[in-house]
């Protein structure tokens, strides 16, 4: 369970004039200071400094030309405004912790541990400060899509269900309860369904069919995302237990990612529809003014590494996300709680910690407001340690 903790004290974010923002909002009009558009916008800016951006120097096509983005800042201030406008709590969709990589050289195990754990408070802390520029607050509703492709990715059912089990236990016990947990199981008309059927009703229903999918990845379109998807699947087969080729392996692994990728927008257009006039983020980096936007959830050594898919790693001052074996390259020192492994810590944080900051999600300003890139609770030197 997380550690209870008190989130930190926020600054009144600027103005674009260097005035601070009104404490209390009211209706306002036009498109001035405090007005519902300009509040709208100083939302999308805190949610565009954790933007995820593609791997690479060069630009991609369709990427954004600046950052932080003012195209995107636009696109999802459209969104955000009526929330403001109406005074209600700014709803966010993120499909996102799917479970584990059944690759162990990548995770530490089958349920969540601090890299999940430090990606919620991440959430909650990001919630906190849309509080305070818009004190109704934000709702962040994950979507989980493990059950929706576990087939394809090759997790067991029992595996899914018990990594939501141990997820929601961890969102419970967010201080800002502002997070909250959506699943396939628990979808109107999909919640008596086998596991099986339910995935087939909505692969029936919402997604495109395959071919149509293949040719507009041919086309390039949504070809950053097939390469990702495909290099994880791949990933997580090379295991020792894998006894093919790799060609045969990266066949298949291209294979499923059409699946995968299937599955994954027709569970976005199926949550879209549940939560209608919700921002959308994204764990992928997305093209520039796109409808949904990419968003990290801690610092990694890749722009795809997710906590499903690595370990948190104690690198001093914070936590890092790295895969498995990394982390015991550098011969990082294993840390237990519960009964489970957790998180590792790197034995000589001093010496070699700033090369673990490929894409910090809070920039200096950040640190110097009082604030951290992993809240300071998700830190594993306040937790108890077996």
């Amino acid at each position: 369970m997380l550690a209870s903790h008190a989130l930190p004290a926020l600054p009144p974010s600027p103005s674009p004039s260097g005035s601070p923002s009104p404490s209390a909002y009211g209706a306002g009009t036009g498109d001035g200071a405090g007005s519902p558009r300009e509040r709208a916008r100083e939302i999308a800016r805190l949610l565009l400094r954790h933007q995820r951006r593609a791997d690479g120097a060069a630009r991609q096509p369709g990427e954004c030309r600046e950052f932080p983005c003012g195209a995107c800042e636009e696109t999802q201030a459209r969104v955000i405004e009526p929330f403001v406008r109406e005074g209600r709590p700014v709803r966010l969709l993120l499909p996102a912790f799917p479970g584990k990589s059944p690759n162990r050289a990548k995770v530490l195990g089958t349920l969540p541990d601090l890299a999940e754990e430090a990606a919620l408070e991440f959430l909650d802390l990001l919630a906190a400060r849309i509080r305070a520029v818009h004190p109704p607050g934000a709702e962040i509703v994950i979507c989980s899509d493990g059950r929706v492709f576990s087939d394809a990715v090759r997790i067991p059912d029992e595996d899914i269900t018990a990594y939501h089990d141990v997820l929601r236990s961890m969102v419970a016990a967010l201080p800002g309860r502002a997070v909250s947990v959506f699943t396939l199981d628990q979808a109107p008309g999909f919640a008596a369904l086998g596991h099986e059927e339910m995935r087939a009703i909505l692969t029936e229903r919402h997604a495109v069919p395959l071919e149509s999918l293949r040719a507009r990845i041919r086309q390039g379109e949504d070809l950053p995302l097939y390469r990702a998807i495909t290099r994880f699947l791949f990933e997580d087969g090379n295991t020792p237990e894998y006894g093919g080729s790799r060609a045969a392996l990266q066949r298949e692994a291209r294979r499923r990612a059409y699946v995968v990728i299937q599955r994954s927008k027709a569970w976005g257009d199926f949550v879209a529809q549940q939560f209608p006039g919700s921002v959308r983020l994204s764990i992928h980096p997305q093209p520039c003014s796109a409808a949904k936007l990419g968003v990290r959830l801690g610092e990694s050594t890749g722009a795809w590494l997710t906590p499903w898919h690595g370990v948190a790693v104690d690198v001093g001052r914070r936590v890092v996300l790295m895969k498995r074996a990394e982390a015991e390259r550098l011969g990082c020192r294993l840390v237990e709680r519960d009964g489970r492994p957790s998180h590792y810590v790197l034995r000589e944080p001093a010496a070699v910690a700033d090369e673990f900051a490929p894409g910090a999600v809070l920039r200096d300003e950040d640190a110097t407001a009082g604030t951290a890139a992993v809240p300071a609770s998700a830190s594993p030197d306040s937790r108890k340690e077996q």
